[in-house]
């Protein structure tokens, strides 16, 4: 099956060159191309891309803008942002607007290629340094014992658990080593909290866990 990309980028050569690097592999194609926000979301309600590669800064239109709008639309693509700027802003604004991910325009061509299947097959996919950096700024915050937000009432105290370990980055592996379950039993109550937060992943799990209160951040230094 052939993964439908839209490229959204001001930048004309840019744009060219992730559009070679999509076009260079049997399962990618792309089937559009956007110079701003405003034409992005124009050509995915026409075009109906898989995944949409989107700049941050582009005139009119910006790319959080554009991603808030498409995600919000009744068949929504997939919304990697694109940027030249690791700042925690646009990262947390992207990932609120509803991004399934967050790449450096340095991306090697393999990376931005896997990426695209990645956030295709329904995952999140946040570069290395993009992970860190939201990691640093939230995770060191959670207190030892939360006290559960109203909005998580539905959570089950075991389920109330893992979303406080996925919140702390830990990997399906250590939770289970953590609560003493097989991983499969994880997966199924990290499926059981997505579906219940009414999030994709989780990578927004920890951005809704951030706006219930759970995670707070961390204060400026």
């Amino acid at each position: 099956m052939t993964i439908r990309v839209l490229v959204a980028d001001d930048q004309d050569l840019v744009r060219a060159g992730f559009c070679m690097i999509i076009d260079t592999r049997d399962d990618l194609e792309v089937v559009g191309e956007a110079g701003d926000g405003e034409e992005a979301v124009r050509l995915a309600v026409r075009l109906r891309p898989d995944v949409v590669l989107m700049d941050v800064r582009m005139p009119g239109t910006n790319g959080i803008e554009a991603t808030r709008r498409l995600t919000a639309a009744e068949h929504p693509p997939k919304v990697i942002i694109l940027t030249t700027f690791d700042l925690d802003e646009p990262m947390y604004a992207a990932l609120r607007a509803g991004a399934s991910g967050f790449l450096l325009k340095d991306v090697r061509p393999n990376e931005l290629a896997e990426a695209i299947r990645v956030v295709a097959g329904g995952e999140a996919l946040l570069a290395p340094t993009v992970t860190r950096r939201l990691l640093d700024r939230f995770v060191p915050t959670l207190d030892d014992d939360p006290v559960r937000p109203a909005e998580l009432a539905e959570l089950t105290d075991r389920e109330f658990e893992v979303l406080t370990l996925v919140a702390r980055a830990a990997s399906n592996a250590e939770i289970a080593r953590r609560l003493v379950v097989t991983e499969a039993t994880v997966k199924t109550h990290v499926s059981s909290i997505l579906r219940k937060l009414n999030v994709p992943d989780r990578v927004h799990a920890v951005v809704a866990a951030y706006d219930l209160g759970l995670v707070r951040p961390r204060p400026s230094t």
